[in-house]
């Protein structure tokens, strides 16, 4: 930091002003797109039912059959994006050339051994 003396104090403290206020707004952004962030991660029951195109009360039903993943706490269940996406995933069926390849595949196998 360079000497300042009487007459460059109030110029200095100008700019020093103008700096907190550009690190300040940074700050406020940053806390802003956590908070997105935050949100965009768990799903709320309507929200999730909203995602995954289904009754809220079917989403209630999966939830008792234990076949949907969830959180719960207190009263309230919360939905992970990336756990609903898994569970779509999980339920995706082959088609018959896949069926097929892992027939063949499993057969090979057995042969080998």
């Amino acid at each position: 930091m360079k000497n300042l003396n009487f007459e460059q104090l109030p110029r200095a403290v100008s700019d020093l002003m103008e700096k907190l206020d550009v690190i300040e707004g940074l700050l406020r952004n940053q806390c802003r797109l956590e908070q997105l962030d935050l949100q965009n991660q768990f799903l709320t029951v309507k929200e999730a039912a909203k995602y995954l195109n289904l009754a809220v009360p079917t989403v209630y039903s999966l939830v008792s059959k234990g076949e949907l993943p969830y959180m719960k706490r207190s009263k309230r269940l919360y939905f992970s994006r990336e756990d609903l996406m898994s569970y779509i995933r999980n339920g995706r069926q082959q088609s018959n050339t896949e069926i097929k390849e892992n027939a063949t595949d499993c057969l090979i196998k057995r042969r080998r051994a």
